[in-house]
């Protein structure tokens, strides 16, 4: 009887438990557009009235030829910008890319939180957890494409919770002038 009792109380106790916060979504999109590859595409939930979203991903491109993120649009935002963090005289600072990201060729780009990032400006609404949006990215060279972004906790940090594995192997998002 007693064992039985145990494994009730432990399947209650497993069933109750608020395990959604822990397991992260699949990171299903992988999108190929051109020489370019782009996956992880995610955004972080908002607090109720936010201004400003975050949004992620990261894009390989597998060619010979340098291509650039040149917009993005989204329907949840009256405008996206792409920013790059960087320190500056012992200051992070944030600041817009007005001429877009370098994707240089055979190079792969992250942007990830704290670091170079899409800032969904004018929100109409509150991120979500469990939400997913279509945001289109113009590149220069390989076109436009739209693909799903999901909303994922606040403080995620990729589809998986973890960073991009070999993350010293990809290139930081920084323009080379």
């Amino acid at each position: 009887m007693k064992p039985l009792l145990c494994a009730i109380l432990l399947g209650t106790t497993l069933l109750s438990s608020p395990v959604r916060a822990e397991m992260p979504m699949p990171d299903t999109t992988e999108v190929q557009i051109e020489d370019l590859t782009i996956s992880g595409a995610f955004m972080r939930a908002t607090l109720p009235r936010a201004p400003v979203g975050g949004g992620y991903l990261t894009i390989a491109n597998h060619g010979s030829t340098d291509d650039r993120l040149l917009s993005v649009q989204a329907p949840i935002g009256s405008d996206v910008q792409i920013h790059e963090m960087a320190h500056e005289d012992g200051v992070m600072t944030m600041r817009p890319l007005p001429e877009g990201l370098p994707i240089p060729a055979g190079q792969t780009v992250v942007l990830e939180p704290s670091g170079t990032h899409l800032m969904i400006m004018g929100l109409q609404d509150r991120l979500q957890e469990g939400e997913s949006y279509e945001l289109t990215l113009h590149f220069e060279h390989a076109g436009d494409v739209t693909l799903p972004f999901d909303v994922l906790a606040l403080n995620a940090r990729s589809h998986s919770g973890k960073m991009a594995p070999h993350m010293h192997e990809h290139m930081t998002a920084k323009v080379q002038e």
